[in-house]
């Protein structure tokens, strides 16, 4: 079973990007299936059943996404295999920009789009970075100007992953990423395997349920934000 991880920010349009990437998938014989994680809601498994794709939903809760999907990918990936899947895509949460759910020897896709300003691919870290396919989305809603700047500042953040450029209203530019889906090998198991950054620290009292604002030195595994000669007037 071919397995990749997709990551971006909320309402970048991973999903519509997945679901026109995997009828392109469907009509060529691959049986392609998605595990939608989410933090708090997500109604995305609705259209993934629209549109004939097997899927299964996951939501977080208080727990952050990343954790949540290290501790679950491993069921995900035997969830796949019942259900004789072709390809397996994990569609990440609406993350922040420090999360990193991408793994070692899986292909990482990243999805960024045109509208989150041209800075974005620098305030990205390592779900972009370390991402072997970025996909560039809305880029139709931008200028001709603002969308070579952006494309550039991407490049600098990472110098050796593929770039497309996809409409996921349309569909348009989908079948660079279905046809390189179909380059990649196997995946036999998932188990063993690292991811290709440290995740987000979730050590310290609040993610232990405290609510009282303190600066205690109970809270933790947390620097001080505002160091003593630190402030600027």
């Amino acid at each position: 079973m071919k397995m990749l991880t997709f990551a971006g920010a909320h309402a970048c349009g991973k999903t519509s990007v997945i679901i026109k990437t995997a009828a392109i998938l469907n009509e060529t014989g691959l049986k392609t299936g998605v595990m939608k994680l989410d933090c708090i809601f997500s109604d995305d498994d609705s259209l993934y059943r629209a549109a004939g794709i097997t899927n299964i939903k996951m939501i977080s809760g208080n727990v952050c996404p990343d954790h949540f999907f290290a501790v679950s990918v491993p069921q995900v990936f035997e969830w796949g295999l019942e259900n004789r899947l072709d390809v397996l895509i994990t569609e990440s949460a609406g993350l922040c920009g420090r999360c990193a759910p991408h793994i070692r020897d899986i292909p990482a896709v990243c999805v960024i789009d045109c509208l989150a300003g041209i800075s974005a691919p620098a305030k990205t870290g390592p779900m972009l970075r370390y991402a072997d396919h970025i996909i560039i989305t809305k880029a139709d809603l931008v200028s001709p100007a603002e969308r070579e700047v952006f494309l550039h500042n991407v490049r600098i953040a990472n110098t050796r992953a593929r770039i497309s450029l996809i409409n996921g209203l349309t569909g348009q530019g989908a079948y660079r990423l279905a046809a390189y889906i179909r380059q990649q090998g196997e995946t036999e198991e998932i188990r063993g395997k690292y991811l290709r950054f440290t995740m987000p620290s979730a050590e310290c009292s609040y993610c232990a349920g405290q609510t009282v604002i303190d600066d205690a030195p109970a809270a933790g595994r947390i620097k001080y934000a505002w160091a003593a000669g630190g402030g600027t007037g």
